[in-house]
């Protein structure tokens, strides 16, 4: 009974060890879906926020309103003073000028933060993915040291079993 009952204990040993693989190895991919689904939202997540329009972005149509707010007013003012006072032409055409200069360097100023944003946008994107990515490769390290050791597994049961006959 005792080189049967080594066998068999020798047997299931093995089996538990491919079962206990077969589950490791199941929570593994599920893991490493999860980690994957992770990257996509990530990537979606870039490509939206790296593709927004900086002049479309509430803060900058805030400035923008603002700035234009301030050149009407300038433009009435303008306006005024030539009526009343019999300014010229070329005071009016002067204040617009500054009025066009001060919009042109708020929309400059929306173009420089927006190039500073995405900077920043895609820095932080590649930190997640980096990161991710680093995880996806343990786990396949992970793996292979699994699988390394239910080979030998296997093999010391071989042996066990051999050693019993």
């Amino acid at each position: 009974m005792g080189f049967l009952g080594g066998a068999i204990g020798a047997g299931l040993g093995a089996v538990g060890s491919i079962f206990g693989g077969i589950a490791a190895s199941k929570a593994m991919k599920n893991v490493k879906n999860n980690i994957n689904a992770q990257r996509s939202a990530n990537r979606d997540w870039y490509d939206r926020r790296y593709n927004e329009d900086a002049t479309q972005r509430a803060e900058a149509m805030a400035a923008v309103n603002r700035v234009e707010q301030q050149i009407r007013e300038r433009n009435r003012q303008a306006a005024g003073t030539q009526a009343v006072m019999g300014g010229t032409e070329e005071s009016v055409a002067a204040v617009k000028e500054a009025n066009s200069h001060a919009l042109a360097e708020t929309m400059s100023s929306i173009a420089v933060n927006g190039e500073r944003r995405k900077d920043a946008i895609e820095a932080q994107y590649q930190a997640k993915d980096d990161a991710l990515q680093s995880e996806l490769n343990d786990m396949e390290r992970q793996k292979a040291g699994n699988v390394g050791q239910a080979v030998q597994g296997v093999v010391q049961t071989g042996v066990n079993i051999a050693g019993i006959l």
